[in-house]
């Protein structure tokens, strides 16, 4: 390769980009236009062209995948081995930190806290501080102080700045004594490196000096993501001097704010928005030709960001065709939604077979919004033997919450099933530990019994501690009644009972995690799968339910390579592109989610993620809704999405949304004269969870609570008996054909 050939393969804007070399520089670089290879020509051209020592350059990005990349394509332009420094944030705050760690009061081999770790700590803290994890988890303490943190909040600061309640107060508390213990223990955690790196810049201008006469040349990658401590390293190495005293500021960043989708994650997109404002004199180069997608895909894309308050000016386009319009189209309901999907990948994909004869499914992508939704699509396609896999996340039924409830259904119909109840004997927790659980499976194996029925003997069980034996006892005897309960009630009922009155659902509200709400929201979205069931045939028993539920969810995984449509949320899409992709879901209060509507910059970031899915498309788009959507097992109608309705109609085709006679229902509708809207988007997930509370509190009201040894009681099933034992939530009753444990609140029992 000659001196500059590489440059010549760049296009006038990304080839201004790699040339310029001194001063601030913002690349503003829109999907699909071509970054990496304007960082790495940039790279090769500081180090060819300028004779810039490798030494004296800083790239740093998001990923060790894509730091790799970076590093392998340059070291192919410049044809030797790469010594510079191109790493993520954490890797080179790593390096710095482990050469000036006795600055800051660490040793050099300070050890690094990964999460399972960090979790450990904070364990042991909510042990001394007496504080009852189930309402209040590692996760949710963990989340308050990383967010802390990336705003350099510090615990000794915690209480001053809030403080204002109890929970704060114990935040604070908690806060203080993990830092205390990371300090005692000579170890730091992912949050800390980047923290700490600042905090050693800022106390020591030696140390600041020697990186800022090091790095001379530094690059950022994906800049719209950098938080406000990403900020601050950066900015502090840029803020350099040269030898007259001016400051230097040879910093080039490259990002998109259009795809600035991870603020809940502490991303703040003013630092790309501020930029030049951040570093006066800096240029902007703006890539707006796009090699991914055809004319009409883009426009889609632009008309719907252009929206956008908070952005940077600007369009792609493309020397490609036109290309088909935007498929829109809307199903009767999700599972209509999910069935023309399958069909459209079917019909498609058999056009284009590979040389085999074999339908190509890899080019096809569904993005949706919430992992939830995977779940009819994963129907459909298993229904059509369609090959696919699932990104981002587990399979729908592969999801540990949806595989715990489901092992709490297949105890209640097998009590028999010791691989069941070992699954969920401690979920949520119940204090039964290892030890514990191998007391009693030893015991059982003496016996020769299952695991349940060692449950059921009170003897052993009151060989353990008060507070142990009573959870096992009414943990036995929840799935003892809803054993015989089972037959005389619907399925969805049944379920709601168990997901109540097991403390599943409230161990994981009191978590007041992202991560915890996602599992509600899928927990939520098994119970439409329940219903979904029960309206094909509502004489369905829980035996024949978990059949098919079982035979379903047994389809393996598919590995990377496989030739598999692919399944992921939009979040997840970011960085990829595929020549067909599905956006099913394009409704208010789905997408955008509810919680958009509560902020402007929340609506902002929702459409930032629609045009990061509609740009991840190369040769086709389908967009679809549908008119009735059951989620959370909650059925309602719905609207067409604000995305939708921001499209340029001119790019779409299929049912229109602009002339379909607009629905009326429950509040949710539009306006048919004046197409105004007053649609007020409600919390699906609160909703959902309220109904499922009141379904099991009117459940427990159905029967008496107030029993003494000797009473009289009628139950609807079982017929008259006398009451022989009363403790904690579980009864025994004598009954005409033999003695029965219920238990209270669940039971309908009747005084005589």
């Amino acid at each position: 390769m000659g001196r500059t050939d590489y440059l010549d393969k760049l296009n006038d804007k990304q080839k201004e980009a790699a040339m310029y070399t001194e001063g601030p520089l913002l690349i503003l670089a829109g999907a699909g236009s071509g970054k990496t290879s304007t960082m790495t020509c940039r790279i090769a051209y500081l180090i060819r062209e300028m004779g810039v020592h490798p030494y004296n350059i800083l790239a740093v990005t998001f990923t060790n995948k894509a730091a790799k990349e970076m590093r392998e394509r340059v070291q192919r332009l410049i044809g030797e081995g790469v010594n510079m420094w191109i790493l993520t944030f954490h890797s080179a705050c790593l390096r710095i930190l482990r050469s000036h760690a006795e600055i800051l009061d660490y040793g050099r081999d300070f050890a690094v806290y990964d999460p399972t770790d960090q979790k450990t700590v904070v364990k042991n803290i909510c042990k001394e501080l007496n504080i009852d994890t189930k309402k209040f988890t590692p996760g949710y303490f963990l989340g308050v102080i990383s967010h802390c943190k990336e705003q350099r909040i510090h615990a000794r600061e915690y209480n001053s700045i809030f403080g204002n309640d109890f929970r704060e107060q114990m935040v604070g508390q908690v806060y203080d004594r993990y830092e205390k213990t990371l300090k005692k223990n000579n170890a730091m955690d992912f949050d800390d490196l980047l923290l700490k790196t600042v905090e050693l810049f800022e106390a020591d201008e030696e140390v600041l000096l020697k990186y800022q006469n090091r790095f001379r040349y530094i690059m950022v990658d994906e800049y719209q993501d950098t938080n406000l401590i990403q900020y601050a390293f950066v900015k502090l190495l840029a803020d350099a001097r040269d030898e007259d005293g001016n400051i230097r500021r040879n910093i080039c960043v490259v990002g998109d704010d259009d795809q600035c989708i991870y603020q809940w994650r502490g991303a703040d997109i003013r630092n790309i928005l501020e930029f030049e404002k951040d570093f006066p004199g800096a240029k902007t180069v703006k890539l707006e030709q796009n090699y991914r997608s055809t004319a009409n895909i883009l426009a889609a894309a632009h008309s719907v960001i252009s929206h956008n308050r908070g952005r940077k000016a600007k369009k792609l386009w493309t020397d490609a065709e036109d290309g088909k319009k935007i498929v829109y189209y809307n199903a009767d309901d999700e599972k209509d939604e999910a069935y023309f999907i399958a069909s459209e990948i079917n019909r498609i994909a058999a056009q284009q077979t590979q040389p085999d004869g074999v339908p190509d499914y890899r080019e096809f992508a569904v993005l949706y919004r919430t992992n939830a939704q995977s779940r009819t699509f994963e129907e459909a396609l298993s229904n059509r033997a369609i090959p696919y896999r699932v990104l981002g996340g587990l399979r729908y039924y592969d999801r540990k919450e949806i595989k715990d409830m489901m092992c709490y259904m297949r105890l209640v119909q097998n009590r028999a099933d010791d691989l069941a109840l070992v699954r969920i004997i401690n979920e949520p927790k119940r204090g039964v530990g290892g030890k514990t659980l191998q007391k009693l499976q030893a015991l059982a194996q003496v016996r020769g019994v299952g695991l349940f029925n060692v449950l059921l003997d009170d003897e052993i069980i009151s060989s353990f501690s008060g507070k142990v034996a009573g959870n096992l006892k009414n943990f036995a005897g929840l799935i003892e009644t809803y054993g015989i309960e089972r037959e005389s009630m619907k399925i969805s009922d049944l379920y709601d009972g168990l997901l109540v009155n097991s403390g599943y659902m409230k161990a994981l509200e009191d978590q007041h995690t992202v991560e915890a709400d996602s599992r509600l929201e899928n927990l939520m979205e098994f119970k439409s799968v329940i219903i979904g069931y029960e309206k094909e045939d509502p004489n369905m028993s829980l035996a024949e339910f978990m059949e098919r539920i079982a035979l379903l969810a047994d389809v393996d995984n598919h590995d990377s390579e496989e030739n598999a449509v692919t399944l992921m949320t939009l979040h997840s899409a970011k960085g990829l592109e595929f020549p067909y992709v599905f956006m099913p879901g394009m409704e208010d209060g789905l997408f955008p989610g509810w919680r958009a509507f509560d902020r402007e910059d929340g609506l902002e970031e929702e459409r930032r993620l629609c045009y990061v899915g509609i740009t991840r498309a190369k040769k086709r788009l389908w967009m679809t809704s549908a008119q009735t959507r059951t989620l959370y097992g909650r059925t309602d109608y719905t609207r067409e999405s604000a995305f939708l309705r921001e499209l340029d109609k001119s790019l779409i085709e299929g049912d229109s949304i602009y002339e379909k006679k607009d629905r009326k229902a429950e509040g949710v509708f539009r306006d048919g004269a004046s197409g105004s809207s007053v649609f007020k988007p409600f919390d699906q997930l609160k909703y959902a969870k309220a109904q499922t509370k009141q379904k099991a509190a009117a459940m427990a009201k159905a029967g008496d609570t107030d029993f003494a040894v000797g009473d009289r009681v009628s139950h609807p099933k079982f017929g008259e008996g006398t009451v022989l034992e009363t403790g904690g939530s579980v009864i025994r009753i004598k009954f005409a054909d033999q003695d029965r444990k219920l238990a209270l609140g669940i039971a309908p029992l009747k005084k005589l």
